[in-house]
């Protein structure tokens, strides 16, 4: 059964008929809020900010979304093309008509049999990686814990010169089939074998390294190649990376979550990049040649005179290159106008004078504010 979790929508905060668009707003709203870096120590944010992952992996690839709207959890389950639903992604289903039955009538449950080859389930962790890293690519070494072959057995969890028997109830089919009568007549239902617990084999002499499982518990130091663009919350997919597969079955994948530490100046949107650009008043009114930081270095900016507080200037290809190799996004600065503070009674007996030098229009929207408000209170 599919490990209890709570709706994808819900986790986002989403309808199930919401955009791509309203989807990733909201994802990265609560990736924000629940980010590590934002929420030190703090266990529950840690857990949130992993189930907001989670929920934004399925429901922004088009092919997940679908089939987790159509199955569920189970849909998107790293078994749905293994376990109980033999169709695969295609949205068929192969149930064993006997095992609707059993379900209805408490035949055996309708677990299926273990005997064909299995894929490994997928692994699931978090690369946490600098700004800059995810805006020009990198390569990183992690360690991960995953189960492999068995070297000793060669996965078939016997010992050495050793084979299994098959098992003689359910001939190596892994279930057995039963009748029972019931109002509608004579029913068949099939159960998982329990003389060889569904495998459809008995091992008498178990691989003393696997204890007959046919794994082992590994650690994998694995290379990961991080492409340039990646955001926050992406994922990589390396396949086969993942666990071992069963009775000659696929390995699963090695899904690998990608967080950002937080940046001292720069935040990111897509692949632009924000930050803000303090300014004295001087420079502001007298206009500057300015330095501004950017993920390449610093580059030059002619800052105009006259220049206002909150005015955004863009630097056209200096953000984020964009994860499909073609462009870079663009970085926009925002000024901050810094007013002197703690200034000694010189400064401020020099800051009077020129301020007597002043006219109105040398401040037009102070101008502008203080003539609409005379004009409304002559209305009133």
């Amino acid at each position: 059964m599919a490990e209890q979790k709570r709706d994808y929508y819900e986790v986002l905060g989403v309808s199930k008929s919401a955009s791509d668009d309203e989807i990733k707003k909201a994802y990265r709203k609560l990736a924000k809020q629940y980010h590590p870096d934002m929420n030190p120590g703090d266990k529950t944010a840690e857990t949130r900010f992993k189930e907001v992952n989670e929920a934004y992996e399925i429901l922004s690839d088009k092919d997940k979304r679908a089939r987790y709207d159509q199955f569920g959890h189970a849909g998107v389950d790293p078994n749905f093309n293994s376990g109980g639903f033999g169709g695969g992604f295609d949205g068929s289903m192969d149930f064993d008509l006997g095992d609707i039955f059993s379900s209805f009538f408490g035949g055996g449950g309708g677990t299926r049999a273990r005997t064909g080859p299995q894929r490994g389930g997928d692994i699931r962790v978090q690369l946490t990686i600098d700004f800059e890293e995810a805006a020009f690519g990198c390569e990183k070494e992690i360690t991960v814990g995953r189960t492999e072959t068995c070297t000793d057995c060669g996965g078939t969890g016997c010992a050495k010169g050793t084979t299994a028997e098959v098992c003689p109830d359910c001939h190596g089919t892994g279930t057995v089939r039963t009748q029972r009568q019931t109002i509608m007549g004579t029913m068949m239902s099939t159960s998982p074998c329990s003389k060889c617990g569904g495998t459809g084999k008995i091992i008498h002499q178990p691989c003393p390294i696997c204890r007959g499982t046919g794994s082992a518990k590994k650690q994998k130091k694995i290379t990961v190649k991080v492409p340039a663009g990646i955001d926050d919350g992406q994922a990589i997919s390396l396949r086969g990376q993942g666990n071992a597969g069963r009775s000659g079955g696929p390995a699963g994948d090695l899904v690998i979550v990608i967080a950002l530490r937080r940046h001292p100046v720069f935040q990111r949107e897509g692949s632009n990049v924000y930050c803000e650009q303090p300014v004295t008043f001087i420079q502001a009114a007298l206009g500057a040649e300015l330095e501004i930081p950017t993920i390449d270095g610093k580059v030059k900016y002619d800052l105009p005179e006259g220049t206002q507080t909150g005015t955004t200037f863009r630097l056209r290809g200096k953000g984020i290159p964009n994860i499909n190799g073609r462009g870079r996004g663009d970085q926009y600065v925002t000024v901050v106008v810094e007013v002197p503070k703690n200034l000694n009674s010189e400064q401020k007996e020099a800051l009077k004078r020129f301020g007597e030098t002043l006219s109105p229009e040398n401040h037009k929207k102070n101008k502008s504010f203080l003539d609409m408000f005379d004009k409304r209170k002559k209305k009133s």
